[in-house]
Order: C-alpha cells, then structure tokens, then sequence
C-alpha cells in the first residue's frame, strides 16, 4: 500500500480544468457562471474535465467576489410540526424554479435558540431570511430585517423592513366555533397554543365568536400548546370539569389528536360525546384512521409566497414592506358532529 493513499487528495482547481481543457482560467470561469458567450465546443471541453477531476467551484469564494450567494435561509419554528413540512415543500420547490438553493434551521420553540440558529444562517451571507413561525420578538425581527431581506411567515408583524405572509387566524378560530355552533353546540371550549405564533390570535378569535353568538358564559379557555402532549394535557383538565362541553376547538392539529386521545381514554366518543376541531388541516388531520375536522391554511401556497416575497426585495430592489393575510376555510371530516343529549353525556362522563 502506498503510504501516500491514506492521505486525502488535494481538491482539483479551476487551473486544473484549464490545463486539461486546453483552454483559460477566465473561459472555465465563464463556463461556470453559465454565460452564453462560450463556444459549444469549448463548453463540452471544460464540462467534461470538471467532471473527470471531479472538480466543484468554491462557492463562498465566488460569493465575496459577486457578493451575493443566492441562498436563502429559513428558521423553522417546529420541524415536528407536520404543517411546516407542508410549509417547507413549498419553500423549497418555488426556491428552486428562482434558482435560489434553501438552508434550513430549527429553533425547537425556544427564543433563544431560534437566535442562535438566525445568527448562523447570517454568518453563511445568505441572500435573505425566512422566518417560519418565530418566536423572537418583534424588535429583533426589525433589526435583522434592517440587515438582510427577511420575511416572516405564519405570524403576524407590523415591521416595517420585513414582509410577511399569515393567516386570518382570527377569522379561522370563528370559523371553527360557528361550524360548532351551526351543529348544536353551545359549550365550546378552546385549548390554547401557548405562546406559538398565531395563538393569541386564535384565542381572541374564539372569544369574539363566542361573544358574538351569545354563548360569553360558556367561555372556556384552557392552557395548552401546539404539540399532542399539551393538547392532552388540556383536554385533561377539560375532564375535571363539570359540565363538560359537547365540543372543543383545539390550537391545532396536533393539540387536537392529544386531546382527542385523552377523551377516548376517558371513554368518551369522538364526536357521538364531544366533537374535536383543529387548525392547519395537515396531512395528520386528512388520515383514514384520524379524520379531523380542521381549519385549512394554504400552507405549501404559503411557502411559495414568501419566496416570492423575498425575491422582489432581492432580485428587485423592492424596499416598502407587504403583509399579506391568507384567508383560511374549513374541511369537515368525522370529529365534529351534533351534541349528545345532556343526560347520555354526563353518564358516560
């Protein structure tokens, strides 16, 4: 074995291609950016030495000569939320049609984080910022917006050097108690998302429903979060309490699946003793075996609209802010239904 083998190669160059092309170090330049003042010939040539040398371009080093990387960084609040896979999906495919690649990072639903995590996407000089369901405040989402372009997607904020795309939570949180209402149901409860983007609009928009139809003293919020175990949790507590409601709107879809296990393990029927309603219609909610009624949110739509958002202020120079709101819609499936008869429920609660 020669001794020299364990040792690891030296990487090819671009004068490496040059030499064994037979042409210049600018021609294999001009090759790699793509420009179309390149013979055919001499093209055929370069690509076919870059491939036997193996030879990829530094593209950080490109990047400070062109000062742009075309890499767009992404924060994703919660990747164990099926709803941001969707989100995701759409991000990265309209990315790719702009000719933009996609870093993606996490924050687990911690602020601190979700900083940590956006200070290493700036230190990679990507082009601009996606910032899916963030929980850093609103002042930090300005000062990074006032550095590179940013857009803030399934949360709402005024900021005036970022966009954002979200949904009409408020309105999608009335959609799910009239469809409650319009069943029969007047003890609606609502467990809560926490501090998750779009909670406290959710919430108020659950409260402002219920005011409005007249139901303020059936009013029953209860403390959760965006994941099963919270929703559990809730519906545990919702369990303690006499009477029970006939229905419950939950945070989102996940929240939704916690609380409905936690009523089935009581006994309770879903929705022949209490109806469950979720929010994001993920791909969780649509299965055979699951079936939840839930509150739609375009989210793959979502995706593509925020690139799209971020490449006007790239690509475009575009500096004033847009906030759009997606209006949200209902998908009925097999958790909603009518209230059972007072007596049979508190029986077999």
């Amino acid at each position: 074995m020669n001794p020299t083998d364990s040792q690891p190669r030296r990487r090819p160059t671009i004068r490496d291609v040059a030499r064994k092309a037979g042409v210049s170090k600018s021609l294999v330049s001009m090759v790699i950016r793509g420009e179309e003042k390149v013979s055919a010939r001499s093209r055929e040539a370069v690509l076919r030495a870059a491939a036997e040398l193996g030879y990829r371009p530094n593209l950080m080093a490109r990047s400070l000569v062109q000062r742009r990387t075309r890499i767009v960084g992404v924060m994703v609040s919660d990747l164990s939320n099926p709803f941001f896979g969707d989100v995701v999906s759409g991000i990265q495919q309209q990315a790719a049609e702009l000719g933009y690649r996609v870093l993606f990072t996490t924050g687990d639903r911690q602020q601190e984080r979700e900083m940590e995590a956006i200070e290493n996407l700036l230190e990679l000089w990507v082009d601009g910022l996606i910032l899916a369901g963030p929980r850093v405040d609103q002042e930090s989402i300005g000062r990074i917006g006032r550095s590179v372009p940013v857009v803030v997607l399934h949360r709402p904020t005024s900021e005036p050097s970022s966009d954002s795309v979200t949904n009409d939570d408020r309105a999608g949180a009335e959609i799910a108690v009239d469809h409650c209402h319009s069943l029969g149901h007047v003890r609606i409860a609502h467990i809560d998302g926490g501090t998750g983007a779009g909670a406290q609009e959710r919430r108020e928009g659950y409260e402002h429903a219920m005011r409005r139809l007249g139901l303020e003293q059936h009013i029953f919020l209860v403390p959760g979060g965006f994941t099963e175990p919270r929703g559990y949790q809730g519906a545990q507590e919702l369990l303690s309490k006499r009477p029970l409601p006939t229905a419950v709107f939950a945070a989102n879809d996940l929240c939704a699946i916690g609380a409905i296990n936690a009523f089935e393990e009581a006994g309770l029927g879903i929705p022949s003793d209490i109806s469950v309603i979720g929010y994001d219609n993920t791909s969780l909610a649509a299965l055979r075996h699951v079936s939840l009624s839930s509150i739609h949110q375009p989210s793959a739509e979502m995706g593509h609209m925020a690139v799209d958002r971020l490449f006007e202020r790239i690509d475009k120079g575009r500096t004033e802010p847009r906030h759009e709101v997606v209006p949200p819609s209902l998908v009925v499936r097999n958790t909603t239904g009518p209230p059972p008869p007072e007596p049979e429920l508190e029986a077999r609660a």
